[in-house]
């Protein structure tokens, strides 16, 4: 199996950022996503790093990275998790919108029980984190028409890990113990999803 991790937006994306300039999302972006790929490979999966690069790949080329594998190997041996923070409001002014949330295309996926997968990891490793969940059709992910969920022909699923427009959490998604447990949560989901699929690690 196949593991992307998306890291979104790169460093001269417009906006993208907290309110006082602190937090610029592609980097927090890509330490999360470094560190996904790192643990999973170190556990024995094939786990790649969709965009190397800190420029901002554009999402059509995303997509035809993860597509051109999965017409060589198969759409079902690929999954594709995109890390992002939230935002809200008009990005220059702080709000009170918080929490964590995940992302499907719409419609019953493939992607909807490997976001169930890592919702759970992150109730259980963000505690002090507001789960946002949309019950409406009988799981947790929101369902969305965004590109990278929609173009990828294998499953996947996008998280926004917290708000970068709330003060407070702004400030904890910076520290340690934020990225530590960001990272984790990732990692026990798809670790979970998998060993529940009958995907065993590539060594």
């Amino acid at each position: 199996m196949k593991i992307f991790i998306d890291n979104g937006h790169g460093q001269f994306t417009a906006g993208k950022r907290s309110p006082d300039g602190e937090f610029r999302e592609y980097y927090y972006n890509r330490i999360v996503a470094r560190r996904i790929t790192s643990k999973l490979k170190e556990l024995g999966y094939d786990a790649e790093l969709l965009v190397p690069e800190d420029d901002d790949i554009s999402l059509t080329e995303r997509c035809r990275r993860v597509n051109a594998w999965c017409l060589l190997h198969g759409k079902k041996n690929a999954i594709c998790i995109s890390i992002h923070f939230n935002a809200h409001g008009n990005g220059y002014e702080w709000t009170k919108a918080s929490g964590w949330a995940i992302y499907t295309s719409k419609g019953n996926t493939a992607a909807d029980e490997l976001a169930t997968a890592i919702a759970e990891a992150a109730k259980t490793n963000l505690p002090a984190m507001k789960m946002r969940a949309d019950l409406s059709d009988g799981d947790i992910d929101f369902e969305e028409d965004f590109k990278i969920l929609r173009g990828t022909l294998c499953a996947c699923v996008l998280s926004e890990n917290g708000f970068m427009t709330n003060e407070k959490e702004c400030r904890w998604l910076q520290t340690e113990e934020a990225l530590s447990a960001i990272a984790k949560t990732h990692v026990e989901g798809i670790v979970n999803y998998l060993a529940s699929s009958g995907k065993e690690p590539t060594k």
